[in-house]
């Protein structure tokens, strides 16, 4: 059986990704961050945060002039 989805909160999710936490509430408004909202408060697993983070750095690839780096 699989473990459970660890869910963290927005300060954990900052410190994990070393932004500030109005950085996280930010991307929330724009909607671009998986998240489910439990009552007033956000949680976020780890494990769709890291696929979140692929598919970004794989847009921002694709997004550079060739040739550069």
């Amino acid at each position: 059986m699989a473990a459970p989805t660890r869910l963290v909160t927005v300060k954990e999710l900052s410190d994990y990704l070393r932004v500030h936490p109005s950085t996280i509430y930010r991307l929330l408004k724009r909607g671009e961050l998986p998240a489910i909202k439990l009552g007033s408060d956000w949680r976020f697993s780890l494990e769709a945060i890291d696929r979140w983070r692929q598919r970004q750095g794989i847009e921002l690839e694709e997004s550079r002039p060739h040739g550069r780096r």
